[in-house]
């Protein structure tokens, strides 16, 4: 006799299984679908997207990290391309469109692959290897700078930030921020550190306004009565950092007192007094100049400074306290019983000075730490926004072809050369990944299609003739997009730090892989909903069961 074998149930009800290859081809749909989105800002002449987030916030950006991380993408594999980009834009600050463009493109080469029943796996091991093999090749095509040649580095610093600057709303403005941003990275000590790189937005003025303070600058914080009786401008203060509240706390808010005779009340308010006066007193017996606060300074504070000849300025931004310590040396208190010598920064000189309608706080001649602070000038909020974007890519990259100086050619040149370098490989490979390599090869080149399309240029003829000049041996020719034809991005010095190239095949690679690697998805709804409870059923078990056998 035959018994009905019971269904395995291994996930909850509600939950949604999808797997096998409709799943993969979803998976590749959707972050295709978002490519279709960012493609458009990459180069030159790439289009700003506009993103509103809802209660008047509206950002403008081509930059491919922004507009990935503005987009509220909620399919699971396409979150990938997210990731790709942020972490492009935080290991070398450029390349984040183009990384998800190529990411999106082999994915698509290797769609008609999955749908002919090719297995994952194949594709993955030949796009790895295909990956491994460009790396060489950029490497074996990189320029090397001669660092110790000042003049020579600082113009490949300043050639970097300029190709960086291409694509962004600064352009027009690169002659002038290339060199900005190439002094900037300049003053930095040798490990580089981005924090000490401060970026300040003033409206008003032009673009070219904008200043670049070789020291630590912030905006004067809130002051009290007494402040413009204190000096502005000291030669060699001494900086002492609080993390302290300066004002007169009444300790009825704080706590319960209970008194016998109405006379007490007086020594409790004079005790209150004394605390703020002993505070204040040992500042200044600690032989400061200038008092910086992360909490707030309040108007007796202000006023007893201000009758000895001290600058205070309370409620400081944490960022920038920091950035002062580092640079002076100072070390923050959060008591002034003990204030130590060694405890006090030195700079060289401080000063309180107008840029545009602000007054900032301006700290130079540091000598713990370089430091330096860009206060950027223009017309709307969005556009200043968009520029300091754009900016931190280009202190990126110079940060990072300062740190390994070789180079190669931008203007999709590189992708060109590569995609040629493995097509003439693929001919020794005898297996199925011949093919595979070749699409790999044939993703690369979407770099410099777009780069056209962008411009509004007819991508297969310049493509075409890329594929005739890099067969020619014409290995640094790339799109020429102020001529509409092609021609040699080196000598246009059209260049990029190396690394921005090998991150960016490195990531798009390894995303391309990981999403081909997932063949299901499994998603419960109900467990997504507030407080999801038990779904509605009969009950398990109860009273009367007893100890017979289970139905099934």
């Amino acid at each position: 006799m035959n018994r009905m074998q019971p269904t395995i149930l291994l996930l909850k009800e509600g939950t949604d299984t999808s797997q096998g290859v409709p799943q993969l081809i979803s998976n590749i749909n959707a972050c295709c679908a978002i490519v279709d989105t960012v493609k458009t800002t990459l180069g030159p002449r790439g289009m700003d997207k506009l993103v509103y987030e809802g209660e008047g916030k509206v950002t403008i950006s081509n930059d491919g990290a922004t507009v990935m991380r503005l987009l509220d993408i909620v399919h699971p594999a396409a979150k990938t391309l997210v990731d790709i980009a942020k972490s492009q834009d935080a290991e070398v600050g450029d390349g984040t469109t183009s990384v998800v463009i190529l990411a999106g493109e082999f994915l698509k080469e290797s769609k008609a692959f999955v749908e002919e029943g090719v297995h994952p796996q194949i594709i993955i091991r030949a796009y790895r290897k295909s990956c491994e093999l460009a790396k060489q090749k950029i490497k074996e095509l990189s320029i090397n700078i001669d660092s110790n040649d000042k003049a020579k580095m600082r113009d490949f610093l300043e050639k970097c930030a300029a190709t960086s600057m291409n694509s962004k709303l600064i352009a027009s403005h690169k002659g002038f921020f290339s060199k900005m941003v190439v002094d900037a990275v300049q003053i930095l000590d040798d490990d580089l550190d981005l924090d000490m790189i401060g970026i300040k937005k003033e409206s008003g003025g032009s673009m070219e306004d904008t200043i670049l303070v070789e020291g630590v600058a912030f905006k004067k914080t809130f002051s009290y009565a007494g402040f413009e009786q204190q000096p502005k401008q000291f030669d060699k203060p001494k900086i002492i950092a609080l993390n302290l509240e300066l004002e007169l706390k009444a300790e009825k808010d704080n706590a319960e007192i209970r008194i016998d005779n109405p006379e007490q009340y007086q020594s409790i308010v004079d005790a209150e007094w004394k605390i703020i006066y002993d505070k204040l007193d040992n500042i200044v017996q600690s032989g400061a100049n200038i008092v910086l606060s992360r909490l707030a300074i309040g108007d007796l504070a202000t006023q007893y400074f201000a009758d000895r000849g001290l600058f205070c300025a309370g409620r400081v931004p944490e960022d920038d306290l920091k950035r002062v310590c580092k640079a002076t040396g100072a070390q923050i208190q959060t008591t002034v019983t003990n204030l130590i010598p060694s405890v006090l920064g030195v700079c060289g000189k401080f000063e309180e000075k107008q840029v545009g309608g602000q007054r900032y706080n301006i700290f130079t001649g540091n000598p713990r730490a370089q430091s330096c602070t860009m206060i950027l000038r223009g017309g709307g909020e969005q556009f200043i926004d968009e520029a300091e974007r754009s900016l931190h890519d280009a202190i990126m990259v110079v940060r990072r072809a300062r740190k390994y100086h070789s180079v190669v050619a931008g203007g999709g040149a590189i992708e060109m050369e590569v995609s040629r370098h493995l097509r003439e490989y693929a001919l020794t490979v005898e297996n199925k990944q011949q093919l595979l390599i070749i699409a790999f090869a044939k993703a690369l080149e979407v770099i410099p299609r777009q780069l056209a399309d962008n411009a509004g240029f007819d991508s297969t003829d310049l493509l075409n003739r890329l594929r005739k000049e890099h067969a020619s041996g014409h290995r640094w020719y790339g799109v020429d997009i102020n001529n509409e034809t092609v021609c040699d991005t080196m000598e246009t010095f059209v260049w990029e730090p190396t690394l921005v190239k090998i991150n960016s095949f490195t990531a798009a690679t390894e995303a391309a892989c990981l999403i081909l690697s997932v063949d299901e998805t499994i998603k419960n709804e109900a467990s997504e909903k507030p407080q999801a409870g038990p779904l509605p059923g009969p009950p398990r078990g109860g009273r009367g069961r007893g100890r017979g056998r289970g139905r099934f």
